[in-house]
């Protein structure tokens, strides 16, 4: 084990900074690269599921087993990057994600759905490292530049995840000439992508930024100590989350954003098929969409640094309403209207995850920080893939406008939140 001496990297000192500027930079490039790992699958999932189900009714389960995944992966790693750190924690993630990754490709060969949603599973793991990656940004940054800090990570993942799409149909062409499925052919590049990610951050992500701020806290809590201060005792998360409303407002903001969006989002290129649209076209609307989810997240960090994180998650939960009412109107097929929903959609995501997450942090001690940002993505996981299995069920009932206007009252929750965020603030 690395030891770390804690007076290098107290608050302020020059070490401190240059840590997080590289910290920082280190988990820009891996959010990028496992950003073409994880939405490149994505963006075939719902496809590869109805294809091998036979049934377009079940084309949400996929989506719906990862997302469950995610939450799960979550809440694990969270635990492990309590213990071993931040690095080992993101790094086993990816590894998951990458083997589910390859067991998509071999549930495609051998037509075996219940082998799919086992798979769709473990690939939630590299979702939830990518998640968790904008939190380890947040481990030694100042509090003036925490929204900074924790939105240029969650940027980064723009590069990826607007070209990870558009591969889907390269991956079907690799497929192709390898003999395989055609929609099994994203999950190769998506595998490809991931194992890159995990060597990143074995060789960038040193010393491990949560061990540094760990090692900090210990040194200043025992020269409190040494002066006579009574040590605090650090609760456990769930108690945090239940005692402390800024956090649970935070943590239920988080999860109604994260379930509109995916709902939403899963059934579009069902909705699009319908109308004919191509795999070229659904990748394109599909890449609008987290184009909106991640570009501007710089904008919406310092937004958050400037005017605090409830007015942003009070403007995400308008703009993702706004977005959904539009989506509703929309035909079958590919239009540029579904297209300007679907980004606004994500646009809306974005200001309720940074300025949601930027709060959440800031309200919890340090200590339990690892286990609440575990605790919060695994609420979040959990109510979208309920939303997820509903989205499937809802659009062969009732269609696609339905399952739309049925995330209004979760968009109106987002923004309650951010009103009661604004209270604890005051």
């Amino acid at each position: 084990m690395v030891t770390i001496d804690a007076d290098r990297y107290l608050a302020g000192s020059p070490d401190r900074v240059e840590l997080q500027r590289r910290t920082v930079r280190t988990l820009a490039v891996t959010n990028a690269v496992g950003g073409v790992g994880v939405t490149t699958g994505i963006t075939v999932a719902s496809l590869l599921a109805a294809d091998v189900s036979g049934r377009e009714e079940l084309a949400g389960l996929s989506q719906t087993a990862q997302v469950a995944g995610t939450a799960v992966a979550a809440y694990l790693l969270s635990r492990v990057m309590t213990r071993r750190g931040r690095r080992v924690g993101l790094s086993i993630g990816y590894l998951v994600g990458a083997t589910g990754a390859l067991l998509c490709v071999l549930a495609g060969v051998i037509r075996s759905f219940p082998l799919l949603l086992v798979a769709a599973a473990l690939f939630g793991a590299a979702s939830a490292s990518n998640s968790q990656s904008r939190f380890a940004a947040t481990d030694l940054a100042s509090d003036q530049h925490r929204g900074r800090d924790l939105s240029t990570v969650v940027w980064a993942t723009t590069i990826g995840a607007v070209l990870g799409p558009n591969l889907a149909d390269v991956g079907g062409t690799l497929a192709t000439r390898l003999g395989l499925p055609a929609l099994t052919g994203a999950f190769l590049i998506t595998a490809v992508a991931l194992g890159v990610t995990i060597g990143l951050l074995s060789l960038w992500l040193r010393p491990d930024p949560l061990a540094v701020a760990r090692a900090v806290a210990d040194h200043e809590e025992r020269a409190a100590a040494a002066a006579g201060a009574t040590r605090v005792e650090v609760p456990s998360a769930w108690r945090v989350v239940r005692t402390h409303h800024t956090v649970g407002a935070c943590v239920v903001a988080i999860a109604l954003a994260h379930t509109v969006m995916v709902s939403v989002m899963i059934m579009t290129p069902i909705h699009m098929r319908h109308g004919d649209a191509s795999i070229r076209l659904i990748g394109l609307t599909i890449s609008g969409h987290i184009l909106g989810m991640y570009a501007f997240s710089p904008l919406v960090g310092r937004l958050v640094d400037r005017w605090g994180g409830w007015r942003v998650v009070l403007a995400g939960a308008v703009i993702e309403g706004a977005s959904i009412v539009a989506a509703a109107t929309t035909h079958e097929g590919a239009s540029w209207l579904l297209s300007a929903a679907l980004f606004g959609l994500g646009l809306g995501w974005s200001f309720a995850l940074i300025g949601a997450s930027s709060a959440l942090v800031g309200a919890t001690p340090l200590g339990a920080r690892a286990p609440v940002q575990g605790l919060a993505d695994l609420v979040m996981g959990l109510t979208a893939a309920v939303g997820g299995a509903l989205a499937g069920v809802i659009v062969g009932w009732l269609g696609y406008p339905a399952l739309a206007l049925s995330c209004l009252p979760a968009a109106a929750v987002v923004g309650g939140c951010g009103l009661l965020v604004r209270r604890a603030a005051r």
